[in-house]
């Protein structure tokens, strides 16, 4: 498996690529491809915490499973494309990778996958968000 920032740039590289257009109908592939909830959390939603900033609602859960290996769950409605894609990107970006590599991406990591053009500054703002609360659980899980 390659790690958190080699997971990031090649996303960042995949976006770059692309026309504008073409970035936003990645990121609605994102979207397709976000996993579903495992029942432990679909079954139990009070377990997972909302992303207020957020226009759509998304909310996560994050398991450390060990200090090697993060796991992230995400729930947005499929009526809400642009906040399911972010949570999408996430997922592919950092799940399942260590705690340390998931604390050091950069907090613009967001912005640098050229959606700035496509999306509104909102809703780049609530991609930040999400990846500030799952750094947040990931510091209470191991403090």
């Amino acid at each position: 498996m390659t790690n958190a920032s080699d997971s990031i740039a090649t996303l960042e590289e995949d976006f770059a690529a692309l026309s504008v257009r073409d970035r936003l109908l990645l990121l609605l592939e994102f979207s397709d491809n976000l996993p579903d909830l495992p029942s432990r959390y679909a079954d139990h939603p009070d377990l997972l915490e909302r992303v207020e900033e957020c226009q759509s609602p998304v909310y996560l859960f994050v398991e450390v499973e060990s200090p090697e290996r993060v796991n992230l769950f995400f729930s947005a409605p499929p009526e809400a494309p642009t906040t399911r894609g972010f949570a999408g990107v996430l997922h592919e970006a950092l799940d399942g990778h260590s705690v340390a590599e998931i604390l050091a991406v950069d907090e613009d990591f967001p912005n640098r996958l050229g959606l700035s053009e496509a999306v509104s500054p909102l809703r780049l703002s609530g991609m930040r968000a999400i990846l500030r609360r799952i750094k947040r659980q990931i510091r209470e899980k191991i403090a």
